[in-house]
């Protein structure tokens, strides 16, 4: 009875403007890639839309109403069979600021 137990890490970013998220993705995937170890993404997950409905003016027009809309845009990627020098070249990457990233070991 062999089991077989894959480390993975799943690396999930999220942010508000999609060409961060590229060029994130596209930086942590390249070093992946010189570490040699197996790379599965990225992974896009479906936009999320949240939209706020606000009043004009306070007082007089109900009528009178802006929408406005923030766009959440994430992407997954996983690492299976990580080594060590796969995680100090994660740990050591420059991400650029508006870039929400989540790592699940």
């Amino acid at each position: 009875m062999d089991q077989i137990t894959q480390n993975k890490i799943r690396i999930r970013l999220k942010t508000y403007e999609n060409e961060l998220l590229t060029t994130s993705c596209n930086n942590i995937i390249s070093t992946i890639n010189r570490t040699e170890a197996k790379i599965f993404g990225p992974i896009a997950m479906p936009t999320r839309r949240k939209i706020y409905c606000v009043l004009r003016s306070p007082h007089v027009d109900k009528d009178s109403r802006e929408h406005f809309e923030i766009r959440i845009y994430t992407k997954i990627i996983d690492v299976y069979k990580p080594s060590s020098k796969t995680i100090d070249a994660l740990m050591k990457l420059n991400i650029p600021a508006g870039v929400d990233i989540e790592v699940k070991i």
